[in-house]
């Protein structure tokens, strides 16, 4: 079996003790000439090591300050609730599941009419390049990058629901406000996947090396047609989706959420 490079031995090491609590979020790491002496390695050796461990997205790296383990609270949302007019909302769902959270929610907007993309024209069944509204938001939890939300909708709609092309926030959130109009999403289909960070979507996020975003895709559906098609894009060290399906009686309360 072929040795591993010095640098990973160092990595896997300082990845260990990470994991164990022997450095817990928040803590600095040794110096590199500490690290060096502790591993009789190069100061190369021990960098490369803890560049790994950057573009893995366990570690921190600021000049002049040395390297940090990150720190972050892990938001979980429920995915089956969210948008789920059966349950109680105190404005939109973002807003509802982040406060429910004992969280602060913060989020600002743009609104734009624009040519529909292939791949949105073909979820809305509509010709690509027609018109469509572009609500976006840039969403914050405890006034940390959280996620953005690219919601499209057809042409048709707005001209049906005139509140979609107005900038701003809509308070009821637009699910509750086009069911209002008796266009109520009786269904949803569901598409996520995982990438590394486009260069606009690391800075809008503040994503560090290493951490990937987590794509939700979510098309919404009346009795007969597509209404709306949602993306938003998560930071992947800060976010976890969960599903409830089915009897769930069995499930104690003390679980993880």
């Amino acid at each position: 079996m072929t040795k591993q490079p010095k640098y990973r031995q160092v990595a896997d090491v300082l990845r260990r003790e990470i994991a164990n609590g022997v450095f817990p979020p928040g803590a600095r790491l040794p110096s590199e000439n500490d690290l060096q002496q502790r591993f009789d390695a190069s100061r190369n050796t021990v960098r490369n090591g803890l560049s790994l461990l950057v573009s893995e997205g366990l570690i921190t790296s600021s000049q002049g300050l040395g390297y940090e383990v990150r720190s972050h609270e892990v938001f979980k949302l429920n995915a089956s609730k969210f948008e789920n007019l059966n349950f109680p909302q105190n404005g939109d769902a973002y807003n509802t599941d982040v406060t429910n959270a004992g969280r602060r929610p913060h989020q600002t907007f743009r609104v734009e009419m624009l040519p529909s993309p292939e791949e949105i024209a073909e979820r809305l069944k509509i010709t690509p390049g027609t018109k469509a509204v572009l609500r976006f938001c840039h969403r914050y939890v405890d006034d940390v990058p959280w996620s953005t939300q690219a919601t499209y909708y057809p042409a048709w709609l707005v001209d049906e629901s005139p509140r979609l092309a107005e900038p701003g926030d809509i308070e009821e959130g637009t699910t509750r406000y086009l069911a209002a109009r008796g266009l109520e999403q009786v269904g949803y289909f569901d598409e996520i996947a995982a990438r590394m960070p486009t260069p606009e979507e690391a800075r809008l996020l503040e994503i560090g090396a290493g951490v990937p975003v987590m794509l939700w895709t979510r098309t919404g559906y009346s009795t007969d047609r597509p209404i709306r098609c949602t993306i938003t894009t998560f930071r992947g060290d800060l976010n976890q989706m969960n599903y409830e399906i089915g009897d769930l009686a069995a499930r104690s309360e003390n679980e993880p959420q």
